[in-house]
C-alpha cells in the first residue's frame, strides 16, 4: 500500500489546526442521559472521515444489528462496557478495546452495563452522520415510510 496523492502541496504548511478542549458541551443530548460529541465531521475533514465521542448513560440503549453500504464504521472503548455484535457474536469490551467494521460488515452496539459508558465512533469516508444522530429523536413521529427513508438516506440496513 502507498501513501495516497498529496492533497496540499504548499511549501511552508498552514496553520489551522483545530483544538476542542475534554470540557466542551455534547452537540447533541440522548434520552438515556449520554451525549455526542461531534469532535470532526466529514464537512470539517473534507469528507475524509468523521469521529464522534458517543456517552451513554447507565439505561440499557444502542442500535439492533444493521449494515452500512457506503461507510465502515469502528469503535474505540474510552469508559465502561460497550457490547459490541461483530456479526458473529457480543462481545463485552473494556476500555482501549477497538473493533473495526467495513461496509456491508453487520454490527450493533449496546450498554447493558447498568453504568455509563463512553467510546469514540469513526467513520469512513466522513459521511454527514449528524443529521442522523439528530433525527433519531424523531423515529417514533415518523410514519412507516418516512422512517424508511430516513434509513436509506442514511445507509443504514436493518436485519
Amino acid at each position: 500500500m502507498t501513501y495516497p496523492a498529496p492533497q496540499y502541496v504548499g511549501a511552508t504548511g498552514e496553520t489551522n489546526a483545530t483544538y476542542r478542549p475534554a470540557d466542551t458541551e455534547p452537540e447533541l443530548r440522548h434520552a438515556n442521559e449520554g451525549g455526542a460529541h461531534y469532535l470532526a465531521t466529514g464537512a470539517t475533514t473534507n469528507g475524509q472521515f468523521g469521529l464522534y465521542r458517543w456517552d451513554m448513560g447507565p439505561t440499557p440503549s444502542g442500535p439492533a444489528p444493521h449494515f452500512h453500504r457506503s461507510i465502515s464504521e469502528s469503535f474505540f472503548i474510552l469508559a465502561g462496557s460497550v457490547r459490541i455484535y461483530d456479526g458473529r457474536r457480543w462481545i463485552d469490551t473494556a476500555p482501549g478495546d477497538f473493533v473495526h467494521v467495513p461496509e456491508g460488515a453487520v454490527h450493533a452496539f449496546r450498554n447493558e452495563s447498568g453504568e455509563p459508558a463512553s467510546m469514540l465512533l469513526h467513520f469512513a469516508p466522513g459521511a454527514p452522520r449528524e443529521g442522523y444522530f439528530e433525527g433519531l429523536a424523531g423515529l417514533a413521529t415518523m410514519t412507516e415510510e418516512e422512517r424508511t427513508e430516513f434509513f436509506l438516506r442514511h445507509d443504514t440496513y436493518w436485519l
